[in-house]
C-alpha cells in the first residue's frame, strides 16, 4: 500500500538528516543572510590598514575628549605655579607648563572637546541644511533646481573661512557661534553632492515605479532616494569634520575664536608661536600642532577608507 512505501522511505532516512537542508544550500543561505552592504563595508574597512589607523586615531581623541574631566589632573584654567611658567616636559607634567603656569596635558585634553564638538555639531547643521536643499533641487529639477543652485553658487563663490570670520565678528566669539557659523557656511558642498546623487537616482526604475504608484515627492525622497544616497553623504561628513576643526583652530589662532581661559588647540598654537617661545619653549607649540595634524590625518584616512569600503563597484570580493 502507498502508506507502507512512505513509512519505509521515512525509516531509511537517518534521524539527523530529516527536514535538514543540504550543507551546501544551508551555507549559501547563511552567507546570503549575513552579507549586507554594511557588513561588507566593515570587512573591507578592516582590511584597509590606513583606514584602521585613522579609526584608531579618531576613537582615541574622542575618548580623550569625552573623559577629559577624569583624565586631566588639573582644570583647564587652573594655574599650577606661575613661577614655573613654560616649564619643559617632565615626569610630573608630561607635556610641560604653558606661559601662565598651567598644565599643558590638561589643556590639551579639554581642547580636544572643543575641536570635536565643533566638528560634529557643524556637520550636523550641514546635514540639516544641505541635504534637504540638494534633495529638493535634484528631485524636482527645472526652475526649482535653477533657482536653488544659483543661490548655492553665490554662497560657494565666497571663501568659506572669510564668511565664517564675518559671522563670528558679527555675533561675537564663542563655541556656539563658531560651530553655528561653520555649519551655515559649509552646507553648500553637501547640497551640491546630494543634488548630483538625486539627479542620477531619479532616472532609476524604482523611482519611476513609485511615481506611477502615486507616491508623493516627499515620500519618494525620504523612503527611496535618500537611503540610496547615504554612502556619499557619510563620506562627505567624514571629510567635513577635519575641515571644521581646522577652521576653528584658525579662528582661535587669530584671536576671534574660543576665548580664554577655555582651552583650544588653535589658541594654544597662537600662544606657543609668540616670538622667543619657539626657541626657548618648543613644547608649547609642538603638542597642539601635532594634535591638530593627527586629528585631521585620522579623519582623512578614515574618510578614504569609508569611500572605498562603501563603494560596491570598487570591491573585488
Amino acid at each position: 500500500p502507498p502508506w507502507k512505501v512512505e513509512d519505509m522511505l521515512e525509516d531509511a532516512v537517518a534521524p539527523g538528516q530529516r527536514d535538514t537542508p543540504s550543507p551546501g544550500l544551508a551555507g549559501e543561505l547563511t552567507a546570503r543572510k549575513q552579507r549586507s552592504l554594511w557588513s561588507d563595508a566593515w570587512r573591507r574597512l578592516r582590511r584597509n590598514k590606513l583606514a584602521v589607523v585613522g579609526l584608531l586615531i579618531v576613537v582615541t581623541f574622542s575618548l580623550i575628549a569625552i573623559f577629559a574631566p577624569l583624565i586631566a589632573p588639573y582644570d583647564q584654567a587652573e594655574v599650577v605655579d606661575f613661577r614655573l611658567a613654560r616649564y619643559p616636559p617632565s615626569w610630573t607634567w608630561p607635556m610641560g607648563l604653558d606661559a601662565n603656569g598651567r598644565d599643558m596635558f590638561s589643556r590639551m585634553a579639554y581642547g580636544a572637546q572643543v575641536s570635536l564638538v565643533v566638528g560634529v555639531l557643524a556637520q550636523a547643521i550641514v546635514l540639516l541644511i544641505g541635504v534637504p536643499i540638494g534633495a529638493i533641487a535634484g528631485y524636482f529639477g527645472g526652475a526649482t533646481d535653477n533657482v536653488m543652485m544659483r543661490l548655492v553658487d553665490v554662497v560657494y563663490a565666497i571663501p568659506q573661512l572669510l564668511m565664517v570670520l564675518l559671522f563670528v565678528n558679527w555675533w561675537g566669539p564663542g563655541l556656539f557661534n563658531i560651530f553655528l557659523a561653520i555649519g551655515l557656511v559649509g552646507w553648500v558642498t553637501e547640497a551640491r553632492l546630494v543634488r548630483g546623487q538625486f539627479l542620477s537616482l531619479r532616472e532609476q526604475e524604482y523611482v519611476s515605479a513609485a511615481q506611477v504608484a502615486g507616491g508623493k515627492g516627499s515620500y519618494i525622497i525620504r523612503r527611496h532616494m535618500l537611503p540610496n544616497s547615504l554612502t556619499p553623504i557619510i563620506v562627505a561628513l567624514t571629510f567635513g569634520i577635519p575641515t571644521a576643526i581646522f577652521i576653528e583652530a584658525a579662528l582661535s589662532y587669530v584671536g576671534v575664536g574660543i576665548r580664554p581661559p577655555q582651552a583650544s588647540w588653535g589658541q594654544m598654537v597662537a600662544e606657543g608661536s609668540k616670538p622667543g617661545y619657539i626657541e626657548s619653549s618648543p613644547h608649547m607649540l609642538l603638542f597642539p600642532v601635532v594634535a591638530i595634524g593627527l586629528t585631521m590625518l585620522g579623519f582623512t584616512f578614515l574618510g578614504d577608507g569609508l569611500r572605498d569600503a562603501l563603494d560596491p563597484k570598487g570591491s573585488k570580493d
